[in-house]
Formats: structure tokens, C-alpha cells, sequence
């Protein structure tokens, strides 16, 4: 039998049928006979918005009514829609309800005129079908004085996006009232379903046409799908006209019989006509939907049930004691803590974290997170935590706002300066060695504004990881009450912490005597003499070659001899006579090496001192078993208390997750069924082959005469709408369908939607011939590899 578990809104997309086409077509009329549910009829403009009827087979007569509301409502008007109190649930009240709800949607007052609120109709009951019907309303050509161009658009894009939806199966209603080439359902049909996959055609009101007239002979022609032609075919159904509006269903089906047993309409199979004959047709339509869906069906099923177990995994147990209230939080802290201590460690395994390439996914991982932040740190620091970029005179300025880049010689001048001003007791060519504690001081300004900038990025990241933990890990309702009563608090610590050991980084660099013991200050010192050195020297050489300095060759080729004694004098020679200018070249090489050296050490002490220490390593006891075990129990109870709407969450989920695994089961066995079935049509097969390869094949036998597997056209259409080529060979495989369109609800291979049964089997070729299979001379001795067994 189908699922009535996936037959829920809550439980996924079901497979609609679609009803739709031009007004005053026939829509509703076609809804009543197919599902039995008496929906209001007018000559003039009727429908207003979707209806969605789900109707399931169950023990128990049960119903519920609600409103949809659409986009465009505002928030007030939405809760009003979803507040709607249904008078009555009885099908037999259809007419009622429906005015009920156009008076909630505001319908009745002629302000508007259509909506795109869905009235949603879910009844069960023993003598119920498995089925989701849509009623749309009618599509509109032009506006008029009751329907404005607004409402035109707003009705198309309404059907348009029901019908392409791929898990539904569109009834394209036609009216035999008007030319069928004026009414725009089969092109929107089209549009949506190209290649009339999921379409099935439906002509109404065909007692309205003349005998033996062009537009008999049209309709005709249409039903038999010779001119729109889709793949499921055409339907032919006479409506109840004005005078028979009261008639009772028994009535209209035999007012319907007696119409379709004279005239034209004799001439099409009996198949495509009549209420009684599109029941079954269509429950094969759903089933043969289902089928080709069956893997995609069963996935979603599947993801479906881990998405309900991770809803109530993550709201735990019940909890209306005390100590269920306590264990939830002991329970979730324990997951607390281990995803943090993960998330730290950078150790992301758990599902949790997902895909590292979404935004979500890296935020999670907060290790990889505060990584990326550091790194871009240390490069700003290096890059930007200068207040001045010292470059030699020679070398050309970048076009650059920070740091401010000035030339050596300028920046001399400027330490001379300040040398003059804070002379003591040094010699003439040496320095006092505070003024490289001044210089740096100057220099190293940037850093106190980079830490506090990183600090407060990290920061952030560690909330939005912690944030996204709790959400895991609790209910909404918990989460709120942790992040009040724990996070908060605990983020409050750790940045007072923080902010507390980068001022205490930030010390010795801010005043005081500048002092390192690190070898690469020495290092760093005397390559810039060497540095400085090197340039002078390259001077020399030039002048003593007599080579213009701009010219920047570094390759000689001397016109005459030289001495080399001349040459090594005339390098060394060169001496400094402005000692001041060289004791402040001196001061400016210390200040650079204790910065590179100071650089280092801030950037290490802020990334293990403050980072680690202070935020990092204690972050997994932030809501950890023991600090729950010594809460109130005041406190617990305002943290863990369920609310309502989790009770309610909860009692869904558990719903969903038993309805979805029972699905599960039905699925799989089926699944299973088609494909044991598979295999032994294919053995059956095998044995057939060899049964005429060994005792029946001629070699006298003409090609003429021998139907192999390419016997069939490729393309066969009639009434039925078959599309494809059709062999004996054919094997259904449910993983071959290119356009899948899922469905919610699976039948048993035994049972259709209806009661009522089948149409009957096809024993001649004529017969087989109107259901669209074609055929070719058959020997007399290869009957057994011919599409039908009694052809001779």
C-alpha cells in the first residue's frame, strides 16, 4: 500500500496532482470526480487561491485545516492567517470551508481579488485514498474590471509555480467550450515539462460540442494525442452541466456512461474516457512515478530521518524534573566540551563541522580560524607596525599610505636632532644608549593598536565558535539561557584576561630601557654595517673609475691599467668627518636590530602567552559536567526548563522519525521486490533465447518475417501516450530515469490509489495496437520471440 506516513507536510514534498487550466474550464469539476470531495462550482470566476487537499488512508477519521500564508502578507496578517479556525472539517462541507477561509484571506470585501495564501485540507480516513490534490485558480488571458493586471500576473506565476515543481503531475485541463489552441495551459505545461513526462491531459465538457462539427473532429484528434501530444496522453471527462448541479456522484457517472456510449466519442478507447477509467490510470501514473523515483525517494527518506534524529539529539530527552533538567545539561556539556576541545585542538572529524569550504563550516573550526587571524597578524606586524619605512636615498618611494616611508638621510636629520636635545655625557661619534629606546618607542607606536585589533577578531571568533556549539548541542530555549547565564559571563573573563596580558606584553616596549639578549641583535647590527659598507665601497669604485654614479652598472671594464695598492687605498680611504651624523647612523642601526628582535618576541608572547594561554587552553571547561553539578537548582530550571515549543518539537520529530523509518522499510522491500523481479525477467529471457537459438531458428527464414529487438518504432504515440521505444528486452531500472520526479508516498505493487480495478488486459493486436505498440510479420516458428504470444 502507499505511505500515508510521507503523505505530510512535515515530512517532505509529496507527489501533487497538479489541477490547472484556463478559468471556467472544468478544474474543479475534474477534482470532484477524481477524489470525491464536492468543490465549489460557478459559470463565473470561482477559484481564488490554491487549495491543497491531502487525503491518506487511515484507521482513524481525523482532519486538520490550515492556512498557508503567502509572501507578501505582513507578520500580523500572517499570524492571523495561521490562527484560522476551520467551521467545519466534513467533505461534505467542502462549499463552507472554502468561503470561510476567502473571508479570513480578506476575499470577500472585493479589494482583491486573488491571493497567494494556500488553504491546506488534510483528512484521513479508512475509505481515503493516498493522494495530495492541488486546485489552482483559473489562468487568465487579459484584465477586466473584476481582475486587474496584477492579479493576472499574480495567477500565473502562482500555477507556473506549482507546475514546475518535478514531484507532480500536472493536469492540464482543456475545455471543449473554446478552441483549444486559445487556452494557454498547454503551452505553460510545456514550458515546465518540455518533453510531457508528467503531463496528463484532461478535456471537459465535450457534451458541448455538435456532432459530426470541425471542433468534434479537433477534440477528437486531441484525445487521441495526434496533436499536443504528452506522454501520459489525454483523458476525456463530461462535467456536470448547470441543470444537473445537484446531481448525485452515482448520477453524473451514469449521465457520463451514457454519453460516451453514443456518437464520435464510441470511436476512442473506453480507456481514456469516463471518471471510472482515469481513477486507475492515474494510480498508475503515481505508482509508475514512484518506481522511477525510487532511488531518489528513498535518499530522501534517509536524509530526511537523520535530520529528525539530529533534532532530538539535540533537544535530549524529556525534561520536566529537576534532575532530567540537570542531566540534559550534565549531557549536553559533555558534548560541549569535547566539540571545543576538538574545535581547538584541530580535530575535525565530527560531523559537526562540517565542510570546511563553506563559510559556516570554517568558522566552526576555530583552530584553523585563529591560525589564519595570526598569520595575518604576524605579516602586519611586519608590514605595518612601524610608524616610518627608513629606505635608502637611492631607492624609489612606493606610492603607499602606511607606513610613512622616508629617506635615510631625512630620518638622520630628524635623530640628530633628538640627539642634540637629549645629550649627556657621551664622547663625540657615540650616543647615549637611551636614544635607541626613544627611537624604538617612536618607531614600535603601530603595536598597541594591532593587538587590540587581533585580540578583539579572536575574540569574536572564539563567541562565534562557541555560539555555533551550543546550537548544536542544546535547544534553542537552553542555548539562550547558557549564553546569558555561561557564555556571556565567561567571554567577559577571558577578555578582561586577555586585554590584561597584552598590556603586560606591550610593557617593556612602551618604556624603560630596551634590553635583549638575543644573538640576533648583534647579527642584524653587523649586517648593516656591512650593508652600509657595501654601498660606500661600490662609491668608491665608481669615482675611482671614473663612472657616472646614475648609470648603476655594476660591471667594469677599465680603458687603462691600474695599481691595485691605489685601488685598495682609494676604497678605505674614505673616512667619517660629521661624527654626530655617524653616531646617529649607529643609534638608527641598534634601534632596527631591537625592533626585528622586539617584533619577534611580541608577536610569539601574543600568539602562546595571551591567545593560548588566556583564551584557548581553558576554553572546553567553559561549560563543563562539574560547573553543572554545582549549579542551583534555581538555576538549572531557568536554563533547562522546556518550553513549550520544544515539547512540541520534540513530539513532531518523534512523529516524523517513526513515519519516515516505517517509509524506510516499505521502500527498501520494494526496492528489493523490483529488483528481484528484474533478474528473473532477465533469466526468463535467457532461457527463451536459447530455447529458439537451439530448436526454432531456420536458416530459410526471411528477414521479412523475424521480429528482433529493433521491430519496434522508435517512436510510437497514440492515446496512451507511450513515447518510447518498447521491446520485450525492456528491463525497468529505477537508477536509469533522467528526469526524475519524486514522490511521498509509495505503493504497494498489489494495491492502486483506488479500489476500483485496472483497466483490463490487451489480448489482440488491435487492442495492443491502441495502446500504442506496433508490430511486423512474425514467422510462424519465431512466435515465442514475438511482442505477443497468439500471433500467427
Amino acid at each position: 500500500m502507499f505511505l500515508p506516513s510521507l503523505q505530510s507536510k512535515d515530512h517532505g514534498p509529496l507527489l501533487d496532482l497538479i489541477v490547472c487550466g484556463d478559468q471556467s474550464s472544468g478544474k474543479s469539476s475534474v477534482l470532484e470526480a477524481v477524489s470525491g470531495v464536492r468543490f465549489p462550482t460557478k459559470d463565473n470566476l470561482c477559484t481564488r487561491f490554491a487549495t491543497e487537499l491531502v487525503l491518506r488512508r487511515d484507521s482513524t477519521i481525523t482532519a486538520t485545516v490550515t492556512i498557508i500564508p503567502g509572501a507578501e502578507r505582513s507578520d500580523e496578517e500572517k499570524q492571523k492567517l495561521r490562527d484560522f479556525k476551520a467551521p467545519t472539517v466534513q467533505l461534505d462541507h467542502f462549499s463552507g470551508l472554502i468561503d470561510a477561509a476567502k473571508i479570513n484571506m480578506g476575499l470577500d470585501s472585493g479589494a482583491k481579488a486573488f491571493t497567494d495564501d494556500v488553504l491546506r485540507v488534510e483528512i484521513s480516513g479508512p475509505q481515503q485514498p493516498h493522494l495530495t490534490l492541488v486546485d489552482l485558480p483559473g489562468l487568465i488571458h487579459a484584465e477586466s474590471k473584476q481582475q486587474s493586471t496584477k492579479d493576472v500576473q499574480l495567477v500565473s506565476s502562482l500555477v507556473r509555480g506549482y507546475m514546475a515543481n518535478t514531484r507532480s503531475i500536472i493536469l492540464a485541463v482543456v475545455s471543449a467550450k473554446n478552441d483549444y489552441a486559445n487556452q494557454i495551459v498547454t503551452k505553460f505545461a510545456r514550458d515546465v515539462d518540455p518533453k510531457g513526462l508528467r503531463t496528463l491531459g484532461i478535456i471537459t465538457k465535450p457534451d458541448t460540442l455538435h456532432a459530426g462539427s470541425e471542433s468534434e473532429k479537433a477534440f477528437l484528434d486531441l484525445a487521441q494525442n495526434k496533436d499536443v501530444v504528452f506522454r501520459l496522453g489525454w483523458h476525456v471527462l463530461r462535467n456536470r452541466d448547470y441543470d444537473g448541479r445537484n446531481w448525485s456522484v452515482e448520477e453524473r457517472d451514469e449521465k457520463e456512461r451514457d454519453f460516451f456510449s453514443q456518437g464520435a466519442w464510441m470511436s476512442l478507447p473506453t480507456r481514456v474516457l469516463g471518471i471510472a477509467a482515469l481513477k486507475p490510470r492515474l494510480s498508475t501514473v503515481l505508482k509508475d512515478q514512484i518506481i522511477a523515483e525510487l532511488p531518489s525517494l528513498i535518499d530522501d527518506v534517509e536524509a530526511g530521518i537523520n535530520e529528525s534524529r539530529k533534532t532530538l539529539m539535540r533537544l535530549g530527552e524529556a525534561r520536566g524534573t529537576l534532575q532530567e533538567q540537570r542531566l540534559y545539561l550534565v549531557r549536553s556539556s559533555q558534548s560541549f566540551s569535547s566539540l571545543i576541545k576538538a574545535a581547538v585542538d584541530g580535530l575535525y572529524v565530527h560531523e559537526f563541522f562540517g565542510d570546511a569550504m563553506t563559510h559556516v563550516g570554517f568558522k566552526k573550526r576555530l583552530r584553523a580560524v585563529v591560525q589564519d587571524i595570526l598569520l595575518e597578524f604576524a605579516d602586519d606586524m611586519r608590514d605595518k607596525g612601524h610608524s616610518q619605512e627608513i629606505i635608502y636615498d637611492d631607492s624609489k618611494p612606493e606610492n603607499r599610505s602606511t607606513p610613512k616611508q622616508i629617506s635615510r638621510s631625512d630620518f638622520l636629520d630628524n635623530v640628530r636632532e633628538l640627539m642634540r636635545r637629549s645629550r649627556g655625557c657621551e664622547l663625540p661619534g657615540t650616543f647615549n644608549p637611551s636614544i635607541i629606546g626613544d627611537l624604538f618607542y617612536q618607531q614600535s607606536r603601530p603595536w598597541k593598536r594591532l593587538l587590540e585589533q587581533y585580540s578583539k577578531r579572536i575574540l569574536d571568533a572564539t563567541r562565534t565558535s562557541l555560539e555555533l556549539v551550543l546550537t548544536h548541542t542544546t535547544d534553542e530555549t537552553t542555548s539562550e539561557g547558557l549564553l546569558r547565564e555561561v557564555i556571556n559571563p565567561a567571554m567577559a573573563r577571558y577578555t578582561l584576561e586577555l586585554e590584561k596580558k597584552v598590556s603586560e606584553i606591550m610593557r617593556p616596549h612602551q618604556k624603560g630601557h630596551p634590553i635583549t639578549y638575543n644573538q640576533y641583535f648583534t647579527e642584524t647590527i653587523q649586517k648593516a654595517r656591512q650593508e652600509h659598507a657595501k654601498r660606500e665601497q661600490a662609491l668608491q669604485l665608481k669615482d675611482y673609475f671614473k663612472i657616472e654614479s646614475d648609470k648603476g652598472s655594476s660591471y667594469i671594464r677599465p680603458s687603462q691599467g691600474f695599481h691595485t695598492g691605489d685601488l685598495l687605498n682609494a676604497i678605505n680611504e674614505r673616512t667619517h668627518e660629521d661624527m654626530n651624523r655617524y653616531a646617529c647612523s649607529e643609534a638608527v642601526d641598534c634601534m632596527n636590530a631591537y625592533y626585528k628582535v622586539a617584533m619577534k618576541v611580541v608577536v610569539d608572547n601574543f600568539s602562546v602567552l595571551g591567545i593560548e594561554n588566556c583564551l584557548l587552553e581553558g576554553l572546553s571547561d567553559t561549560f563543563s559536567p562539574d560547573w553543572v553539578m554545582k549549579l542551583e537548582d534555581s538555576l538549572v530550571s531557568r536554563i533547562a526548563a522546556e518550553t513549550e515549543d520544544s515539547q512540541v518539537e520534540r513530539a513532531r520529530a518523534v512523529k516524523k522519525l517513526e513515519s519516515l523509518e516505517t517509509g524506510l522499510q516499505t521502500l527498501n522491500q520494494f526496492s528489493r521486490n523490483k529488483v528481484a523481479d528484474r533478474i528473473d525477467e532477465a533469466y526468463d529471457r535467457s532461457e527463451m533465447d536459447n530455447v529458439i537459438d537451439d530448436n526454432v531458428i531456420e536458416e530459410n527464414v526471411s528477414d521479412d518475417n523475424v521480429v528482433d529487438d529493433n521491430v519496434i518504432d522508435d517512436e510510437v504515440m497514440d492515446g496512451n501516450g507511450i513515447e518510447e521505444p518498447v521491446t520485450d528486452d525492456i528491463v525497468m531500472d529505477c537508477n536509469a530515469i533522467e528526469e526524475p520526479v519524486t514522490v511521498s508516498e509509495v505503493p504497494d505493487p498489489c494495491e492502486p490509489v483506488w479500489s476500483s480495478p485496472l483497466p483490463e488486459a490487451h489480448a489482440s493486436p488491435e487492442a495492443d495496437h491502441a495502446w500504442g505498440f506496433t508490430r511486423k510479420g512474425i514467422s510462424k516458428k519465431k512466435k515465442a520471440k514475438g511482442i505477443w504470444a497468439n500471433v500467427d
